[in-house]
């Protein structure tokens, strides 16, 4: 039976083109990502503030890097996630982000906070062992870039 609050969730994920990467940003569909799936979002959810875009990356994505450099008007967090319940710090897979022009490396499970406004990606991988979740979440209820 259906409760009274059965529209606050989201029982399938729904595929969402996202402008900085894939096909609205290259043209073309990437490779070694599920790409970005709609977890939570105002569109699905009326009441939402969050969006929540969720990915399985399984190899190193081509175009590498797969998501383009961009901002936005509200925070962001961005969770790299590893899949090994013997050691929750291994990732299985060395990532790269450039925040304001700075290149940082990511290997272990991750969370990255950005502010509204910095200038963050480009967003690409050395290597994926394993397949990983990475995880966008964005305090607003939808994606605007």
């Amino acid at each position: 039976m259906a409760g009274t609050h059965e529209h606050l969730f989201v029982r399938d994920m729904v595929r969402e083109e996202l402008p900085n990467e894939g096909e609205l940003a290259y043209g073309e569909v990437e490779k070694g990502t599920s790409g970005a799936f709609a977890l939570m979002s105002g569109w699905q959810v009326d009441p939402s503030k969050i969006h929540i875009a969720y990915s399985w990356i399984y190899e190193v994505p081509t175009p590498d890097p797969y998501v383009l450099e961009h901002t936005h008007p509200y925070d962001e967090v961005l969770i790299w996630m590893g899949n090994n319940p013997e050691d929750k710090n291994d990732l299985g897979a060395v990532s790269w982000i450039e925040l304001e022009g700075e290149r940082y490396t990511i290997d272990t499970t991750t969370a990255l906070y950005i502010p509204a406004g910095m200038r963050h990606c480009p967003l690409g991988y050395i290597r994926v062992d394993r397949p990983i979740s990475f995880i966008a979440l964005s305090l607003n209820g939808e994606y605007v870039s």
